[in-house]
């Protein structure tokens, strides 16, 4: 059973800075892509930052400059680093993998369980 497990999030003062972290656990043979996207009120969601295994990323328009994506893929974690959060930031942010476990023979998507960030002064 694999599992993606976030934490950080909560609320922030618009041009603070917050940290979200998602590891992965269970019968995990390899992890593809790792990505982070976000769900805002009324919104449907969207991709915020993707990491592939070799490092490389992608970023929203919306978030470039602004938020960095890593990873370890020792730990099988995936960070996201938000400087200069706007209000438009608020948002339920998920973490996503694309994961190879033991008794599957393709890669699956699985999700996190989404943390709220709230952006407000």
């Amino acid at each position: 059973q694999v599992r993606l497990v976030e934490s950080g999030g909560g609320l922030v003062q618009p041009g603070g800075s917050m940290r979200l972290s998602c590891k992965a656990s269970g019968n995990i043979l390899t992890i593809a892509n790792m990505a982070w996207h976000r769900q805002g009120p009324g919104e449907e969601r969207e991709l915020v930052a993707l990491i592939n295994r070799a490092g490389a990323t992608t970023y929203a328009d919306s978030v470039k400059g602004r938020f960095t994506i890593t990873r370890d893929n020792g730990e099988n974690t995936v960070d996201l680093q938000m400087l200069n959060l706007k209000f438009e930031d608020t948002a339920l942010y998920y973490c996503n993998a694309y994961i190879l476990s033991t008794g599957m023979a393709q890669l699956q998507s699985y999700w996190g369980q989404g943390t709220q960030i709230t952006v407000s002064s």
